[in-house]
């Protein structure tokens, strides 16, 4: 018995991949509520119907989802020409910097109108032109842009803590660190009396628009060519350099997207707590969707579902609050392990057939 690698691909693989992660998750969810003396399938119980079983638990479910999506088409977009975003942290929090400055500072010089567009180019901007720099290292030094993009995220989040402990901090919050609260007309509008908001739409039009990008136009196609050969496309003529840095701005642009949700959608004001790690877990939804577009809001709202279920748990079984993360990591585990299924299988020691 050997393990060797699939000589041809298995049948739908994503679907499978994804399949097999959720199941691990599960299993080793199962473990963990077992080992805290809770009946697994009345946790599960629990979860479903604190995600799923009202209206707002759905609208807090789409709420996660809208950063979870952005992050994630984030890095399913510089995965497809094989650059490997792990900065969307960073880039989620140059976009909650970007939007925050609009809000304070360049809104009253502008239309009500105007204001909430504002709030979006700037967090877009921002969070794309914190992405050219790991771009700009990759093209011109070859450094890896998997070092530069992580480390990146440390430097947007220390910087934005100076922000919010000095210059930009609210003189009226009694010595708690924050912004001030930003003007209504850059809030933006919400369905109802839930938390969801107009972000939601925002992430919809993300995935549908660059599916499109990637699939109907010759700028998708130079970026699959790209991503499958850099070589064959510098010979086809294709500026790879030029493609880099673009791939990288929209990449960068996306998950600003996402912070700019966040600080204008839910919060309203800049603050400790407003990046709970979107940007690493948009890395498992951009891989549970197989980087791919389309399927990125679908693996957003399981995720979503898993992280608003885990909150329920603690509330109504007054278990950890860390079981969130516990389920999270499984299910990365799972991940890791459904690709491992996928690429590769077990032969016999005289043949070559599946065992």
């Amino acid at each position: 018995m050997r393990i060797v690698r699939r000589t041809r691909p298995i049948r739908y693989k994503a679907l499978v991949t994804a399949l097999l992660a959720v199941g691990f998750a599960l299993a080793a969810g199962a473990l963990v509520f077992a080992g805290q003396g809770v009946n697994p399938l009345e946790a599960y119980a629990v979860m479903v119907s604190g995600a799923l079983g009202s209206l707002n638990g759905l609208a807090e479910v789409a709420v996660k989802a809208v950063p979870l999506t952005l992050t994630g088409l984030s890095v399913a977009v510089a995965a497809t020409m094989l650059l490997w975003n792990i900065g969307a942290e960073g880039q989620f929090v140059w976009g909650a910097i970007g939007a925050g400055w609009a809000a304070l500072y360049l809104s009253p010089f502008l239309p009500t109108a105007l204001v909430i567009p504002a709030c979006l180019l700037c967090g877009a901007l921002a969070g794309a032109l914190w992405a050219m720099i790991p771009a700009a290292l990759r093209v011109r030094y070859g450094v890896s842009e998997i070092l530069t993009t992580l480390l990146l995220n440390y430097v947007a989040i220390i910087f934005m803590e100076h922000l919010y402990f000095g210059p930009w901090r609210d003189p009226m919050a009694f010595g708690f660190p924050g912004t001030p609260t930003f003007p209504e007309a850059s809030w933006l509008p919400r369905l109802g009396k839930t938390r969801l908001h107009l972000g939601a739409l925002v992430a919809v039009l993300a995935a549908a628009g660059l599916h499109l990008l990637l699939a109907r136009t010759k700028w998708g196609y130079r970026i699959r060519v790209t991503g499958r050969s850099a070589q064959a496309a510098r010979y086809a003529g294709m500026n790879t350099s030029r493609q880099t840095y673009a791939v990288m701005a929209t990449a960068g642009a996306l998950a600003g997207l996402a912070g700019m949700g966040e600080v204008c959608g839910i919060h309203y004001l800049i603050r400790e707590g407003i990046n709970p790690g979107y940007g690493y877990d948009g890395i498992i939804v951009a891989c549970l969707a197989g980087l791919r577009p389309a399927l990125v809001p679908v693996y957003g709202v399981v995720l979503g579902t898993f992280l608003i279920g885990a909150d329920r748990l603690q509330s109504a079984m007054q278990l950890p609050s860390s079981i969130g993360l516990v389920l999270e990591g499984a299910l990365l585990l799972g991940l890791l392990a459904a690709e491992a299924v996928t690429r590769f299988r077990i032969a016999s020691g005289k043949g070559d057939d599946n065992v």
